[in-house]
């Protein structure tokens, strides 16, 4: 059967294994039926109705010795006997016919004994017993019962016929529960000896068909993952399942050739690649910082020459005041104004450029002492505005407290800039964030808000939701602090979910410790609840 298919073999074992399984177990149940019935023939019919029997002859002879005892002294305790012996004879006669329902034959020697009995209780026991109650113990009454022995014998003849195929149904139902229980050993001890060869079989087959062409293909196998890829696998005399295997294996063995040496020659390339790559990112680092230093060196450079066209501009306008008409002094106004505003957007741009370059160092920082810091900075705005600031426990974090103070200061001061009709109302929470040693912010405040649909545009440099003329500002705040946020591996956004109460909410994260200081731990618990309050403020940059 070399090359035959091990599913055909493996299906004819397993039929073969189902066919003898099958008619040994239906062996076993049939003989488990018999003995089932041999054992209710000889434990619940039989052996109760020769029990049944017994009781019967035990109540007709307790009858006649109650009767024998009343002719003798006339007293009814002595009829005692003779009624429970005819109570006990209705029970054992009632017990044979619920269990010999299935044997007539019985049955009729049964109704011949329940006869007799009869027959003699109505030709003897009856007026024998009235005798005595009407004129006493006599032996007249005495020799009436005597006569009737006859009519007693017979009963005992009937019992003894009655009780004779009860007997040897017994017998005979014990002889069967015998052979039923030999049989049953013998039936378990054939299906045990054949589920061992059954088993023995499908050991030798498997180990014949499987294990060992597995274990010739696990050897081709080894010797060419030792490095011998040129070696052909082949396995000859397996089942045909395995034969495709070996030759699936023998044709990734080939792939595998050939993808060593395309990979081989990609590796060269890779080298080659990376070290054009290395020197190209070295080349865009040295850009970069030419570029940043170029960028700092004119925007500073031009900070001279704006200075020089406000302070002109600002000579001519007190110089000819009154000597211009009223166009000349607003070209002249908006000359100065312009001016103004270059210089804001450069020195905003300088302090954008400086975030996460010109830094003191991540360090243990208290942020309700920066929080109090920034409040202390804004102090002229929010007394102005008559704003309220206030703040749950902070904790104390990993990070560059010059730039934090930077972010609190412009989230507190958009809240203030951006007011509606009421003072502002200013709050700062933190609680655990849902990843381990990160900390979650939020600052939220009673203003006019932002729509949802400006939740990204207000992040991005020198974008303006409001014209000048309503809200000063360079649109540069947001930018500069989610700048600052994400330097220190965090994440700003706004919080769009509805509200009750107007106004806007911005939440933030950030680490409790830095990556390159350790695995982040939980965060500390914040100290007893503070609130740091200024009255008469305003700001929103």
């Amino acid at each position: 059967m070399t090359g035959a298919s091990l599913q055909l073999r493996l299906t004819r074992l397993f039929l073969l294994t189902g066919v003898v399984t099958a008619v040994l177990a239906l062996a076993t149940v049939l003989s488990l039926v018999q003995l089932s019935r041999a054992t209710h023939d000889r434990v619940d019919v039989y052996g109760p109705a020769l029990l049944g029997t017994e009781t019967l002859a035990g109540a007709f002879s307790d009858q006649e010795t109650g009767l024998r005892g009343f002719l003798a002294g006339g007293r009814d305790t002595f009829l005692l006997p003779y009624a429970d012996g005819k109570a006990a004879e209705r029970h054992a006669l009632a017990q044979l016919r619920r269990l010999l329902t299935d044997r007539p034959d019985i049955l009729r020697r049964m109704a011949r004994v329940e006869s007799a009995g009869r027959q003699w209780r109505r030709a003897v026991a009856t007026p024998a017993i009235a005798a005595v109650r009407a004129d006493g113990p006599s032996q007249r009454s005495f020799s009436q019962a005597e006569a009737g022995r006859a009519r007693f014998d017979q009963i005992r003849v009937e019992l003894a016929r009655l009780r004779a195929p009860v007997l040897a149904e017994q017998v005979t139902s014990g002889a069967e529960l015998t052979r039923s229980q030999h049989r049953l050993d013998v039936i378990l001890a054939v299906a045990l000896v054949g589920l061992l060869l059954l088993v023995g079989v499908a050991f030798w087959a498997l180990r014949r068909w499987v294990t060992r062409p597995l274990g010739r293909l696990g050897t081709e196998v080894d010797q060419v993952e030792a490095g011998d890829l040129a070696h052909r696998v082949d396995v000859t005399g397996a089942p045909q399942e395995i034969l495709v295997l070996a030759g699936q294996v023998d044709r990734m063995r080939a792939r595998v050739v050939a993808n060593a040496s395309l990979a081989e020659r990609a590796r060269a390339e890779a080298t080659g690649a990376r070290a054009l790559v290395e020197a190209q990112a070295e080349d865009l680092r040295r850009s970069n910082t030419e570029l940043e230093q170029f960028a700092y060196v004119a925007s500073h450079d031009l900070q001279e020459p704006l200075r020089k066209v406000a302070s002109f501009c600002q000579l001519l306008e007190r110089r000819y005041k009154g000597q211009l008409d009223e166009r000349g002094e607003q070209y002249i106004e908006f000359a100065v104004d312009g001016a103004k505003r270059m210089q804001q957007l450069i020195q905003d741009l300088l302090m954008f450029s400086r975030v996460g370059r010109h830094s003191s160092g991540f360090r243990e920082t208290d942020l309700e002492q920066v929080l109090d810091q920034s409040v202390r900075q804004l102090d002229s705005a929010l007394e102005e505005s008559g704003a309220e600031v206030t703040h749950d426990p902070l904790p104390t974090v990993e990070a560059d407290p010059s730039l934090l103070a930077q972010l609190f200061q412009n989230l507190i001061g958009n809240s203030v800039k951006f007011r509606g009709d009421t003072p502002p109302r200013v709050h700062v929470s933190a609680s655990p964030s849902s990843t381990a040693g990160v900390w979650e912010f939020a600052c939220s405040d009673n203003g006019i808000g932002v729509e949802a649909q400006y939740a990204d545009k207000i992040f991005v440099i020198f974008q303006r939701l409001h014209g000048r003329d309503a809200y000063s500002g360079t649109g540069i705040g947001l930018a500069m602090c989610k700048k600052i946020v994400e330097h220190h591996g965090g994440r700003l956004w706004l919080d769009t979910s509805p509200r009750d109460t107007p106004g806007a909410v911005f939440r933030w994260t950030l680490p409790e410790r830095q990556a390159d200081t350790g695995l982040p731990g939980e965060p500390a618990a914040p100290t007893d609840k503070k609130e740091t309050t200024s009255h008469d403020s305003t700001v929103r940059g």
